[in-house]
């Protein structure tokens, strides 16, 4: 068994989806990306760690929990067979297709380690590079990229983790969280109780811009002529003395946001603004690090760019569609009203005009520009979220408890703000970022202070 850095590897195989089943949903083997998809087909790997606590021996381990872990994963790839399969762009097709032959299925490693599960799943504040070893290398080349890969690690007598890395192109974060939810119901019941029937009909998804034609052809140009490559356009680094933080806004706390905005805005005699669990966290981190960090007096605008699911904002409404479904959307504001006094509230206020954009019918307006990054901003300086509390990360109970952590690592070098429900389920948010050790000190301070000072 391979050694290194306190994990032992003890099994690397591949779980398919059984080859003889009953009459399941139709899934077609050879499934197009969408301009939807073609947005991250060059994007590096989205990565999650979960943890359970559940003290066990390697030897019950291994004759009793990995059993039962790769079976109920091989039936529930019956839902969701495109994530055994490759995305491929062959010369054939003028766009990239998620291509599943019979034989294909994820790649699945088995872990072992010594390393401090406590600390590990525990710890608010540690090295970036701590859970590496957990997480599963999606293998990415020229001419094929995986779907998905798995990887669990057994810590003996203390718990295990389960890593997964996705290829954004295939997937968006909502459906690769409805995938470990599938995955950890038929675990925890024995068997296939699940009524989940994903839509993987691509009509559905309307181009009244012809965004798949700029996108490919674009996709096509950069490093081209006819560059079909599905290599990432950067390698992720992480940044050297950096700090990854995990931080809480308690559903309580969220509430005296709110209420101090509603106060605030009734005071100026202005409308009130959306309030939402996301729009005040993200309003509230972007204030809290835009005074902890500064910004230089050459930048005259902040941005902060986040995805919209858009299933539920489509006609009609396609909410259990397969693939990716988003829209990036962008609040903007000047930078000397975020480090001000109201930060806060200036803050909240471009995220509200963002979201009314969006619901005026908006979610594709400047799409044209989004693989080739054009824009016409002054000088600027942006803030990337990841994730959503709306996942619900934490309800992935395999038979053995709800996890007791779960961690976005890929934000280790995509420098993006990862947001996700908090762990006790009391409608607050866990909030990971990855910042410069003495940044991330300044900070966590300015995050307790800013939530001591309320007025109530």
């Amino acid at each position: 068994m391979a050694q290194s850095n306190s994990i032992k590897i003890v099994e690397v195989c591949k779980v398919s989806p059984p080859t003889h089943s009953p009459a399941g949903p139709a899934i077609p083997q050879a499934l197009p990306l969408t301009f939807f998809d073609l947005l991250w087909l060059r994007s590096p790997p989205v990565q999650r760690l979960f943890f359970y606590q559940f003290p066990v021996s390697t030897a019950t381990f291994s004759d009793s929990i990995l059993p039962k872990l790769k079976q109920s994963l091989s039936l529930t790839l019956l839902h969701f067979i495109p994530l055994a399969g490759n995305l491929i762009w062959p010369q054939s097709s003028h766009i990239p297709l998620i291509d599943y032959v019979d034989g294909d299925g994820v790649p699945f490693t088995v872990a072992e380690s010594d390393a401090d599960f406590s600390r590990l799943s525990t710890a608010k504040f540690c090295e970036p590079t701590a859970y590496h070893p957990f997480i599963p290398q999606l293998a990415v080349s020229v001419e094929r990229a995986e779907a998905m890969a798995l990887q669990v690690t057994l810590f003996p007598n203390h718990g295990f983790s389960i890593g997964i890395a996705t290829h954004h192109a295939v997937v968006d974060g909502k459906c690769s969280t409805t995938f470990m939810k599938t995955w950890a119901q038929i675990c925890k019941f024995g068997s296939d109780q699940s009524e989940l029937k994903l839509l993987y009909d691509r009509s559905v998804i309307k181009d009244p811009k012809g965004l798949e034609a700029i996108y490919t052809g674009q996709l096509l140009e950069f490093g081209g002529p006819n560059n079909r490559s599905l290599m990432t356009n950067w390698k992720p680094e992480v940044p050297s003395d950096s700090v990854r933080g995990l931080l809480e806004l308690s559903r309580s706390k969220i509430e005296k946001l709110r209420e101090y905005a509603k106060i605030e805005m009734a005071k100026k005699n202005e409308p009130p603004l959306h309030t939402s669990t996301f729009s005040i966290t993200l309003a509230y981190i972007c204030a809290c690090l835009a005074k902890s960090e500064g910004i230089s007096d050459e930048l005259q605008l902040l941005v902060v760019s986040f995805n919209v699911d858009c299933r539920t904002r489509l006609e009609p409404p396609i909410p259990a569609y397969f693939g990716n479904c988003l829209t990036v959307n962008a609040a903007l504001a000047g930078p000397k009203g975020i480090l001000g006094k109201e930060g806060f509230l200036v803050a909240l206020k471009a995220i509200d005009e963002a979201i009314k954009k969006l619901d005026d019918g908006g979610i594709l307006e400047g799409a044209e520009n989004w693989v080739s990054g054009k824009h016409s901003l002054p000088p600027f300086k942006i803030y990337n979220l990841a994730g959503s509390p709306r996942f619900g990360v934490y309800g992935s109970d395999f038979g053995w408890g709800r996890p007791i952590k779960v961690d976005m690592t890929s934000v280790d070098s995509s420098g993006a703000i990862c947001l996700s429900d908090a762990k006790n389920g009391d409608g607050g948010v866990q909030i990971t970022l990855v910042l410069k050790k003495q940044l991330m000190e300044i900070f966590a301070s300015q995050f307790a202070k800013g939530l001591e000072d309320l007025p109530f």
